[in-house]
Formats: C-alpha cells, sequence, structure tokens
C-alpha cells in the first residue's frame, strides 16, 4: 500500500502493456505447469492424478474469477482467457492420454491387428476419393500414399509409439511445403480439416460394412485425430514463436463470450459429464475383442467436426 496504492494498482491494470505482460506471464506460466504435469502426453498416468488434473482444470476459472472480484474488467479478461486456454489443455492432454492407454491393448493383439487389415482391405478406397476430393481437393498419389502407409505400419503391429512417429511424418511431409509462411497456421488448420473428414469417410465405410473390427477402428481413431491435433498445435505454436497455451489463448476470449450468452451451457455439460460416465461401457469392441476403455470417469475427448451428418453422400455398397 505504501509502495503502490491499489488505486494507482486499478489503473495500472487497465495499461495495455501492462494487460500485454500479464498475459505473457501467465501463458509461461501455465505452458511451464502442464509441461510439468503432462511431460509425455503417450505415458502412462495413474488414473487417481489424471482424475485430480481434471478436477483442477473443471475448477480453475471460477476460482480465479472469485478472486478477482475488485480488479479491473480489462485485466479478469486477461486472466481468465489465460486460465481457461490452461484448463482446456489440461483436458485435451488427459482425454489423449486416457484414449492412449486404451489403444494399446489394440495394437498389441495380433489377432484384432489381421481382423483390421482384412477390413480395411475391403474398404473401397477409391470410391472414398471420389467422394471427398471435390470437398478436399487432395492429390490421388498424397491419399494413395498415405493408405498405403497406413496399411503397411499397421501390418507391422508397431509400437503406439512408432504410430506417433509415423502420424508426426505425416504432418511433417504436408505442411512442409508451407513451412515458413505466413499461411502455415491456416494451412496447418485446413490439413485437420481435411484429416478428420477422410478418417469418417473410412469409418462410415466400415460401418456401413459392418465390419467385425469397427470399434477398435472407432477407438484408434479418436486417438489419432486427437494425437494429430496435438501435433497440429504445437507446430502453429513453433512457426508463430509461441507456446500451445498462447495459440489456444487467442480464441479462449471468444469461447467465453459466447458460452456466457447461453444460458443453458451449465445445464447441457452437466448433461454431458452424466453420458460421458456411461462412455467407457458404450465404447466395447464387440465380442471377442476387449479393449473397452479403462472405467476412468472421464469426459470423452474434444470432439473434431463430423461430416456428412445428413447421409447426403452414402451410397449401396456391394456386400463383401
Amino acid at each position: 500500500e505504501k509502495r503502490l496504492p491499489k488505486s494507482l494498482l486499478v489503473v495500472l491494470s487497465k495499461y495495455e502493456p501492462v494487460l500485454r505482460w500479464a498475459k505473457d506471464c501467465d501463458h509461461a506460466l501455465y505452458q511451464g505447469l502442464v509441461e510439468i504435469l503432462i511431460p509425455d502426453v503417450l505415458r502412462p498416468i495413474p488414473s487417481a492424478l489424471t482424475q485430480a488434473i481434471r478436477n483442477f482444470a473443471k475448477s480453475l476459472e471460477s476460482w480465479l474469477t472469485n478472486a478477482m472480484m475488485n480488479i479491473p474488467e480489462e485485466m479478469v479478461r486477461v486472466k481468465v482467457a489465460a486460465a481457461s486456454a490452461f484448463a482446456q489443455t489440461l483436458r485435451r492432454y488427459t482425454s489423449l492420454n486416457h484414449l492412449a492407454q486404451a489403444a494399446r491393448a489394440v495394437l498389441q493383439n495380433t489377432a484384432q491387428i489381421n481382423q483390421m487389415l482384412s477390413d480395411l482391405n475391403r474398404v473401397d478406397f477409391a470410391n472414398v476419393q471420389e467422394q471427398a476430393s471435390w470437398v478436399c481437393r487432395c492429390e490421388d498419389r498424397v491419399v494413395q500414399r498415405l493408405e498405403q502407409d497406413f496399411k503397411a505400419t499397421l501390418q507391422q503391429q508397431n509400437s503406439l509409439e512408432q504410430w506417433a512417429a509415423w502420424l508426426d511424418a505425416v504432418v511433417a511431409r504436408v505442411l512442409k511445403p508451407h513451412q515458413g509462411t505466413p499461411g502455415f497456421p491456416r494451412a496447418a488448420k485446413l490439413f485437420l480439416l481435411k484429416w478428420s473428414f477422410y478418417s469418417s469417410m473410412v469409418i462410415r465405410d466400415l460401418t456401413l460394412r459392418s465390419a467385425a473390427s469397427f470399434g477398435s477402428f472407432h477407438l484408434i481413431r479418436l486417438l489419432y485425430d486427437e494425437y494429430m491435433y496435438y501435433l497440429v498445435e504445437h507446430r502453429v505454436a513453433q512457426a508463430r514463436g509461441q507456446s500451445p497455451i498462447a495459440v489456444m489463448g487467442e480464441f479462449a476470449n471468444l469461447t467465453s463470450s459466447l458460452n456466457s450468452l447461453d444460458p443453458d451451457k451449465d445445464e447441457e455439460e452437466e448433461e454431458e459429464e452424466e453420458s460421458d460416465e456411461e462412455l467407457p461401457q458404450e465404447m466395447g469392441l464387440g465380442a471377442g475383442e476387449g479393449a473397452a476403455l479403462p472405467p476412468d470417469p472421464l469426459e470423452t475427448p474434444a470432439k473434431l467436426p463430423r461430416t456428412d451428418a445428413r447421409g447426403l453422400f452414402v451410397q449401396a455398397l456391394p456386400s463383401s
């Protein structure tokens, strides 16, 4: 109080350079905490620690808001936006870690891998590319190479870490032409959308064919989509010279504003949490597969956009 009266502190809290400094400090702090709490998203984490991290992330924003009751709104927005990005990152990384541990059982099961190869070989990839090409405009040779590499990697029964290295190589190869250009972030986000679109088309084909390994593919698809998001997030951050928390924090203000306008948001989140508790049982892989998710009461991972929701491109498939 003697060195800096509260009234002056309030005035400083509205000063733009101070706001930027506070934001940068929060991003650096939260990024460091993420790297301490979850140093490797693929390495197993004790379930008790996972749940503690998720509970902390769930309460962080409300704790911070309550602690800043008499702070100027400008500073509150900056602090809450950074905390929101931090909490979202913790939720996503714990969900990714949860999926990774469930997927290990699938990738280490020879019988399941053989069944997945058999079902994958019956997928009409030419039809998938034909339907997706006018939306994604991907070169046929790129899609064919990804298909061949995926089948070869699956046939080799590689470990989860080897799959992660393959996914990282895919991201590096696709984004290499855009490296160092102003359009790199946009190209990276567009790649995520295309990856999600193609994978959803393949899953749809497997569904229509009643593939025996559909449950395994569904689990693997969830993991690979989440891990692709993780890889792209870090590459965009590196290209911008920022931390991943800072990149995600750019959209926290917009998300918070939209949520504050939705009075039904809290009720919807409670309903989602109730349904999440039942998810592990619902995601069983069918008789003989036994690769259901562990019974941790976790939320589902962040969902990427689903495509063809109205079934506009569904065609009758020949029985195989």
